[in-house]
């Protein structure tokens, strides 16, 4: 496949499915220590706690690598770079398979360095090759890949682990990675035209992020916004169970399944809003209207208690899953309309900040306050304000 000199006619189908694979895998990964965090705890005599960490430590790193990534894709090609995406999945799966306390940590860093570039690949394979009017929607679908990685560890993980061990859990994953990081390689020529091959300036990649961000005072809102979705939606996934259990009294598998409601319909939600977005709202509008819904779910979330009858609850996490979780394929997509490449390597690092940042403040919040309903109050206000950010930038 050529790079398209006119805009296209079909769906790329096979870009699509490359990126949607590179990016479940590379999630799956991030995801599998945390998933299997009470046996690695007991073989390296540590607290459980501390795997969540690794998580955080891959979303601090991802954001240096993501704003870095747009000067490597114009040098070595999009293909190349997801290539190296796939190389830092294998490096870290192997890094903490040797079953050392350092090596896990180091491997959290190995795989931040390639995970931020995820987002800005998939754009630049993606946005030259989609017919106008169904970028929203084909980047939705492209983003499913980040709660199917979710979905794959919480489900495959733990009976690997039981089967074979942790160490061997994480190493039966090398064999897909391996596999798509080589199937990439026929099709770079054809999907990588136009790479320059001159060395990357990494000072000059960032000067430039910097200066698109100072003449695009609507990038700067998307992103502030993003910054806030993305917090907000981990933070409903990070403290949901243990808050339906605490404040309402439900056991851990009826809190389960209230986070899986919430979950599927993050994934449900995403090409249904990216075909509302290519078809009947802009998408700018549509992600301030996520914020309003978001904020007033937040506020029903904080009022929980052994009163809700389940239906209202799950109606509530649903709802929150569809736009707290709903929200980044759309977004993305208004990063790549605002500037490509370069705008979703900015997005990128904004939502890993809010991801990084937010759920700790809230849990602080928590505990300082000790209640959950003013911690999500805070919640709302902020979804709030970004909802309007985004209109009176509009305006």
């Amino acid at each position: 496949m050529s790079e398209p000199t006119s805009p296209p006619a079909s769906l790329p189908i096979w870009p699509l499915l490359a990126t949607l694979a590179m990016q479940t895998l590379a999630t799956m990964a991030a995801f599998s220590l945390p998933a299997a965090a009470p046996e690695v705890a007991r073989d390296l005599d540590i607290d459980g706690t501390l795997i969540g960490f690794f998580i955080s430590l891959v979303y601090g790193v991802g954001i240096l690598s993501a704003l870095l990534s747009p000067g490597f894709i114009t040098s070595y090609g999009a293909v190349r770079v997801g290539q190296f995406v796939l190389l830092s999945v294998l490096g870290m799966l192997a890094t903490a398979a040797s079953g050392q306390l350092w090596a896990v940590a180091l491997s959290a860093i190995v795989l931040g360095i390639g995970y931020g570039a995820t987002a800005p690949v998939s754009t630049h394979l993606l946005m030259p090759r989609t017919p106008p009017g169904r970028l929203n929607l084909i980047l939705s679908v492209r983003q499913i890949g980040v709660p199917l990685g979710g979905v794959l560890s919480g489900l495959a993980i733990p009976p690997l682990v039981l089967a074979f061990g942790w160490q061997a859990a994480l190493m039966l994953q090398v064999i897909p990675a391996l596999a798509l990081l080589l199937l990439l390689q026929p099709v770079r020529r054809d999907w990588d035209v136009g790479r320059s091959g001159a060395r990357p300036s990494l000072r000059g990649g960032m000067s430039g992020l910097i200066g698109l961000l100072r003449q695009n005072p609507g990038l700067r809102r998307l992103a502030m916004a993003c910054f806030s979705y993305a917090g907000i939606q981990l933070c409903f996934i990070a403290y949901m169970a243990v808050h339906l259990t605490s404040a309402v009294g439900v056991s851990l598998i009826v809190a389960g399944q209230a986070l899986a409601a919430y979950q599927v319909a993050g994934v449900v939600s995403r090409p249904i809003w990216g075909w509302i977005a290519d078809r009947l709202l802009p998408a700018r509008h549509l992600l301030a209207l996520h914020g309003l819904i978001m904020a007033s779910a937040a506020i029903a979330a904080g009022q929980f208690s052994d009163a809700w009858p389940f239906w209202l609850i799950l109606v509530t996490c649903i709802t929150a899953g569809a736009t707290a979780s709903g929200f980044t394929g759309i977004a993305y997509g208004e990063f790549a309309r605002q500037g490509g490449t370069e705008a979703t390597a900015i997005g990128s690092g904004a939502m890993f900040a809010g991801v990084m940042l937010l759920p700790s403040a809230f849990g602080l919040a928590v505990t300082l306050l000790d209640d959950y309903a003013l911690a999500y109050i805070g919640l709302a206000l902020l979804a709030l304000l970004s909802g309007i950010l985004l209109i009176a930038g509009h305006r």
